[in-house]
This record gives structure tokens, C-alpha cells and sequence, in this order.
């Protein structure tokens, strides 16, 4: 099956929101749009977007603002007019890369035109539902829903094997296949001079070693450790600078334990980068990339750091350290800050330089070759998939709901297009008798 394939990406996190998840879709749509055929981004509406730059088709719904409780901005997927649009699309198959609306959206999408739903379990979304909701009763209910909604569809791929060990832990039964995400760095550091324009811009000292963290600035991914590190590091009279890049809703409680630590002289917070080129130079800059995140399902970052010759400390078995060879292509601790703390007083740059190097060599992956094997596995599902639609009185009450709307969503594009039709009528009839 050699033909081109048209693909729906949806996500609830997308430009100009900077995450994994964000430049996972960005780089599928891309690559996709560039070697494979077309690709369409469904993803919920921000105030004053502009999508212009992209190669593919950005599709935007309604959405509200839930910045403050998870981050980024919730889709409300049961919209009429923006579902309709796909009947007009040719799309041959349908990804969604998060288990909330944007799958309530696919399912719907799904159900209307007809084509299979692929769904990739990126996040431990068990971790954000309980920091965003107290209840337990009601945290218990959202876990279950999300289940639901991935067993609805039709193939789910992970990002590692402890991401489906996470959703298996959730009460997922299905089945589910390994596609790890890639890279859109080049391997190789960034040029010397990219690399002197960022240690200008945040008076990066060639004296002292540069450690850097890249991600939403969230507790759960460690960053508490790194700070207490950090803080023994300085008690012992090593001079160093640590870099903070990204946002998130615990930035400001993390910065006040920066002050609370007496650290402020030596942490950088950069703020979100969306510029590529720039954010690789800064890997490049540095010499050791913390990352003692057990939240993490796969870290992109983990290998955006290996293409830039950037050793990672990581901690041990955790998700974001399969695959990885402690001391030789990464440095793995124990989850908490004097395992830390032992690697950053006892080891130079010297040593991380060339555990960088073998990151770079042994675990990069582009993202040329992770969607080349996803669209692989696209065509192989379309070979196989064979989709029957159940009557509604055999579905189960959730697949009721969806095809419900579906076929809601339907006849209101009937009515419609027959009123456009009837009111064409009345204006041919209008302009016979002025005619006359």
C-alpha cells in the first residue's frame, strides 16, 4: 500500500502551549504534510492564534480557558459545525495524542465519516487529574473515563513499555503497541557561534559548570530535587549556574524556593523558548542536563539533550530511563536530591562530555524515523480495518452517546445544505417571474 495517507492529529496541547506532547504532534503533522501525504490538527481555539507558519491544516475549536488548573486551555468537542467540517475532508485515518476531548472529539469524528481512531498514550494523565481534582471519589470517576475513552478506539500505541505499565495500572485491558517518539534536532552540538549568542544573552560563564533542566515547570517533575541538590552543591563551595527553561502553574512556588534556598545568583529561569534553533544551542551550552523526573512517560527532552552531546542524569527505573545504560550513555540516581547531589560534587565536566557523546551515538532517534514507522503502521491498519457500524441498541451506553452525535451532527448538515438548497430554489423562482 504505497498510496499517500490523510491523517487527523488531535491534542489538547498545542502552539502557541510549548510541551512533548505539542511538538510531537507538531513534527507529525510536519513530516507528514512533507513525505506522506496531508495532515490536519484539530486542536482546541486560543485568543489571537496564528497558525500561518505551519505546512499543514490547523483546525481550531471551541475551547475554554483551564490555564490555571492543568496547564492549557480545555476543548469542548461536541460542536456541530466544526465536526461537519470533516465530512468535507478526505481523511483517511484519525490520531489522537490525548485521552480527554480531544478522543471525545475523535470518537465523534470517527463515527461520522467512518474511518479507524489510533490513539498514543503519551502522559501518566492519572498524576495531572489528581493535581487537579481533590476528591478521590471524583478522581477515581475521571481515571476511569479516560480508560474508557482509550478502549474505545481502535489501536493504542505508548511511547515506552512504563507508559503502557502505567495505563495497565489504570485498568486498561486492551492491547497495546510500542512507538517511541523522535527528535527534530540534527545530531551534532549547534555552531560555536549559536552557542557564544545564548552564553551572551544569559552571561553563561565558561568558568563554571552549566547544568540545565528543559520542561513545565511542575513539581512532579523532580525539580524539587534538583534545587536541594543544588543547595548541598553550593554548602560545599562549588561554583555553578543552573538554567530553568520552560513555564508551568508551579513556577512561582518554585522560584520562591530558589530564593528560600539562596540560590537566586546562581538559577536562570529563561522562560518557555519556542525557538528550536536556540533551544538546541542552549543544550549545546551546557554540560549536564537534570531530568529526575519519575512522572515522565518517555521525555523527548532525554534525546534532545543526546543529540546535542548532552549527558542526562535520570533516576533509576524509571519511564523516562528505559533503555538507557547507567554510566555509560546516561547518569541514573536514586529518586532523591543527595543521590543527586553525590554526581554533581564528585564529577567534572569531562566525565559527562563523554557520556554526552555516547548518548548521542546510542540513544537519538529522529523524528523522520519515528513517524515513518508510525505511518507504516497506518497503512497496515487500513489494510486491516474493517469498520462496521453496531445499531445503537447493541452499543454500550458511552458508544451510544458518540454515534448519537455523529448522527445528530449529520442531520443537521442535511437540514442545512437543504435549506441552502430550498432558499437557491426560491431565488431561481424569483428571478423567472421578474424575468417575466
Amino acid at each position: 500500500m504505497n498510496k499517500k495517507v490523510n491523517v487527523c492529529l488531535l491534542n489538547d496541547s498545542f502552539p502557541p502551549l510549548i510541551d512533548g506532547v505539542a511538538n510531537a504532534v507538531v513534527n507529525y503533522g510536519e513530516i507528514i504534510q512533507e513525505k506522506y501525504g496531508n495532515a490536519i490538527v484539530a486542536t482546541p481555539d486560543y485568543p489571537n492564534v496564528d497558525d500561518s507558519q505551519f505546512s499543514f491544516s490547523v483546525k481550531r475549536y471551541t475551547s475554554i480557558d483551564t490555564t490555571k488548573l492543568v496547564g492549557y486551555r480545555a476543548g469542548i468537542p461536541f460542536d456541530f459545525s466544526f465536526i461537519n467540517q470533516f465530512s468535507k475532508d478526505n481523511v483517511d485515518i484519525i490520531h489522537s495524542h490525548c485521552p480527554v476531548a480531544s478522543t471525545f472529539l475523535a470518537r465523534i469524528i470517527r463515527d461520522k465519516i467512518e474511518v479507524p481512531l489510533i490513539f498514543t498514550y503519551h502522559t501518566k494523565f492519572d498524576i495531572d487529574i489528581k493535581n487537579a481534582i481533590d476528591s478521590k471519589l471524583i478522581q477515581e470517576a475521571a481515571i476511569r473515563l479516560l480508560v474508557e475513552n482509550i478502549e474505545a478506539c481502535d489501536e493504542v500505541w505508548t511511547v515506552s513499555k512504563g507508559a503502557a505499565e502505567n495505563l495497565k495500572s489504570l485498568g486498561y485491558k486492551g492491547e497495546c503497541l510500542l512507538m517511541e517518539n523522535g527528535v527534530d534536532f540534527s545530531k551534532g552540538k549547534s555552531s560555536q557561534q549559536e552557542i557564544e549568542e545564548v552564553k551572551k544573552q544569559y552571561n553563561l560563564p565558561n568558568d563554571k559548570i552549566i547544568y540545565l533542566f528543559v520542561g513545565r515547570l511542575m513539581w512532579y517533575k523532580g525539580i524539587k530535587i534538583i534545587i536541594d541538590a543544588l543547595k548541598i552543591k553550593k554548602q560545599h563551595n562549588q561554583p555553578f549556574v543552573m538554567l530553568f527553561v520552560g513555564k508551568g502553574i508551579d513556577q512561582d512556588e518554585i522560584m520562591d524556593y530558589v530564593r528560600e534556598c539562596q540560590l537566586s545568583d546562581e538559577c536562570i529561569f529563561t522562560g518557555a523558548i519556542s525557538d528550536r534553533d536556540k533551544l538546541k544551542a542552549i543544550f549545546s551550552a551546557s554540560d549536564l542536563f537534570l531530568f529526575p523526573s519519575t512522572f515522565d512517560t518517555n521525555g523527548i527532552v532525554v534525546r534532545e539533550a543526546a543529540a546535542a552531546s548532552l549527558a542526562t542524569v535520570l533516576v533509576k527505573n524509571s519511564c523516562a530511563a528505559e533503555g538507557t545504560i547507567d554510566r555509560e550513555n546516561v547518569i541514573q540516581i536514586e529518586e532523591n536530591a543527595d543521590s543527586l547531589a553525590n554526581i554533581l560534587l564528585n564529577y567534572n565536566k569531562d566525565y559527562f562530555h563523554k557520556i554526552g557523546e555516547n548518548a548521542a551515538n546510542q540513544l537519538y532517534i529522529s523524528w523522520q524515523q519515528s513517524v515513518e514507522n508510525a505511518v507504516e503502521r497506518y497503512k497496515y491498519v487500513l489494510e486491516k480495518f474493517n469498520y462496521q457500524k453496531k445499531p445503537l441498541f447493541k452499543m454500550d451506553m458511552q458508544d451510544g452517546m458518540f454515534a448519537l452525535w455523529a448522527q445528530l451532527s449529520n442531520g443537521i448538515e442535511k437540514a442545512k445544505q437543504n435549506r441552502l438548497r430550498i432558499e437557491e430554489e426560491f431565488k431561481e423562482i424569483k428571478r423567472i417571474f421578474r424575468g417575466k
